[in-house]
């Protein structure tokens, strides 16, 4: 590897510095530096922050291939600035076995784009009835350390509070998709005025709290780790922030289209707009945004959940839940996060690198920018205006809430330890 000399980024947002990257690691960080025959990279207005971290991605490999495998993944990770991503088990075969994962696993190294740490379901076929293999997985070469049956709830608290005991031997967290399933029969949308004015199922904000609280209060019980999925609702703010004020072990994730988009949309009937948990008010997302400002909401997660085009393009009830988020994240906690005051660049940085990297234990991500540190960075032009044009993209799937819309900001180069994975915003 050839030195790299990043000159004049604001470091987490801060003065302009010049970074030197050599080999996998950072030597220096200062200003005027210089490294004769290193590759210069100018980098005036762009903020330099360390690689970001994915606690919760589906890559669909194995099994559906039709909408992403873990190359294409990791490609649009890299684009959207991301080092490393955790990819949900909800594949077919489900990741339930120390051999799923392990394939998942290799197949990442064998991207090179990313780091993928493959997440392993809690139950045996994701169906809530058995502790899937969670020792083994752990001690496979994926070493796993989250957990979860996400798309699916672990509803029943005897099975939930087993897993929790269980993951507390190996420090492991189990990542909880809060969903009451009977109160979501048939849901189809958030309950509210614009579900009942479209006669359309709705998904109450209850099934969501009912579950976070139980589990909160489980955890406390076990003296064990549990995470909260795709946090979606004001009330689950204020289940998550008193059970932090009890000292209750519990972290908690809020998605890009959380923070930006409302129920509202529904209108339309565009399926692109279905996902699960579904698009809340106004005022939720008002409530997530200062959760995540005041640290009650650790970390912004994509839920990145790609599917083909004709899983998208039917009818409403028809429609697969789900959105593709890699490419677009960084861009929507800009305009949510940094454009409205609440958060700044290294809050940024802490938010979408440090803490989840923390949360998950992988060790070597969200590290600070400082000589002897692996060289996992992303360079952004937070000046950049663009239209968002899903032809662009590097996923395999198209199905983007965003097209057409301006977004701020542009990843314009990705290294992972290192090595460039995105140069100019174009995949190296």
């Amino acid at each position: 590897m050839t030195k790299i000399l990043i000159r004049g980024a604001k470091v987490l947002g801060g003065e302009p510095q010049d970074v030197l990257i050599d080999g996998e690691t950072v030597e220096a960080v200062g200003p005027g530096l210089s490294a004769e025959g290193a590759t210069v990279v100018e980098a005036e207005g762009r903020v330099l922050l360390p690689g970001l971290v994915d606690l919760h991605t589906h890559l669909r490999e194995p099994g559906r291939e039709d909408s992403e495998t873990v190359l294409t993944g990791t490609q649009a990770a890299a684009r959207g600035g991301w080092t490393a991503v955790h990819a949900m088990a909800n594949t077919f075969p489900v990741a339930d076995t120390a051999g799923v994962v392990e394939q998942v696993w290799r197949l990442g190294r064998e991207s090179g784009y990313c780091d993928v740490q493959p997440i392993g379901a809690v139950t045996v076929g994701l169906e809530g009835k058995q502790l899937a293999e969670l020792g083994a997985m752990h001690d496979s070469a994926a070493g796993v350390k989250v957990f979860s049956d996400d798309g699916k709830c672990v509803d029943d608290a005897v099975i939930m509070r087993r897993a929790l005991e269980y993951v507390k031997a190996f420090d492991g967290v189990v990542a909880q998709h809060a969903q009451e399933p009977r109160l979501t029969e048939g849901a189809q949308m958030n309950e509210g005025v614009v579900s009942a004015e479209l006669g359309l199922g709705g998904w109450p904000a209850v099934a969501e709290e009912s579950i976070i609280a139980r589990d909160v209060l489980l955890a406390e019980h076990v003296g064990s780790r549990v995470h909260i999925c795709h946090l979606s609702t004001a009330g689950s703010v204020e289940i998550v922030r008193w059970a932090k004020s009890r000292g209750i072990d519990v972290t908690a994730e809020v998605t890009p289209h959380h923070l930006l988009l409302t129920d509202e949309l529904v209108r339309s009937y565009n399926p692109v707009y279905k996902v699960n948990p579904p698009l809340r008010t106004e005022a939720d997302v008002h409530a997530l945004r200062t959760a995540l400002a005041d640290g009650t909401i650790d970390i912004v997660a994509t839920d990145h959940a790609p599917h083909p085009h004709e899983d998208k393009d039917c009818e409403w009830a028809a429609a697969a839940m789900g959105m593709v988020g890699l490419e677009t994240a960084l861009s929507v906690v800009q305009q949510t996060m940094v454009e409205t005051g609440l958060l700044d660049w290294a809050g940024v940085a802490d938010r979408m690198s440090v803490a989840p990297a923390r949360i998950g234990r992988l060790t070597g991500h969200g590290r600070p920018i400082a000589a002897g540190e692996p060289a996992n960075l992303t360079l952004v032009d937070p000046a950049y205006r663009g239209e968002v044009n899903p032809a662009d993209f590097a996923s395999r799937s198209r199905n983007t809430p965003y097209e057409g819309r301006e977004l701020p900001g542009r990843v314009t180069h990705t290294w992972l330890r290192g090595r460039a994975t995105v140069v100019d915003g174009k995949l190296a």
